[in-house]
């Protein structure tokens, strides 16, 4: 088999086949060999330890959940650099958004105007934790946690859960409260 301009060995080619197959031991080593270098290139974009960390934790649930297969280790290592990078992209594209809005509902928000909106604001944190209760336990849980302010690993040892599993579990919150609830309000209620 080719990879890469090269052969790829029996050993390599058994890793990818057993990456493609999501064993479990053979993830652990990708993890393992790529979860630092990843968090260290997130950090040339974000310069936030914690966010870059959550970035790649991130990626490696998603290629858990991936359904198609890589065709060398390479396309390995191009898709999860390249999947970096754009989660960050997006998130520095969102937080300017976020910014402007904030800037514009401080300079051009009449008091009338502020007062609807906080009326609103009420209305959607109300809506919000009608959907939070609609979660399953475990993760509704982890992520009242969360809104507490609590950080993932605190969330883990309070909960006695892997930190894999909290962050699939905030995940899976946040795909089904966007769902629910609409882009719009999850980003007017701050939780992005």
């Amino acid at each position: 088999m080719i990879s890469s301009g090269r052969i790829m060995n029996e050993k390599e080619e058994s890793f990818l086949s057993r990456i493609n197959a999501k064993e479990r031991q053979a993830f652990r080593k990708l993890f393992a060999e790529y979860y630092r270098p990843l968090v260290m290139f997130a950090m040339h974009y974000l310069n936030e330890q914690e966010e870059c960390e959550d970035v790649v934790q991130d990626l490696f649930v998603a290629v858990w959940e991936k359904k198609e297969a890589f065709l060398s280790e390479r396309s390995i290592h191009v898709f999860l650099y390249n999947s970096v990078r754009n989660i960050c992209l997006n998130l520095l594209k969102h937080r300017k958004v976020k910014k402007k809005y904030w800037d514009y509902r401080m300079n051009f928000l009449s008091v009338e105007e502020e007062v609807d909106y906080e009326m609103m604001e009420e209305e959607l944190y109300e809506r919000l934790f009608r959907v939070i209760d609609e979660l399953p336990p475990r993760c509704r849980e982890v992520f009242l946690l969360h809104l507490d302010g609590k950080k993932n690993e605190e969330i883990a040892t309070l909960l006695n859960l892997s930190l894999l599993t909290v962050k699939t579990q905030k995940k899976k919150a946040m795909n089904y409260i966007r769902k629910q609830l609409g882009m719009a309000t999850v980003c007017i209620l701050g939780l992005l």
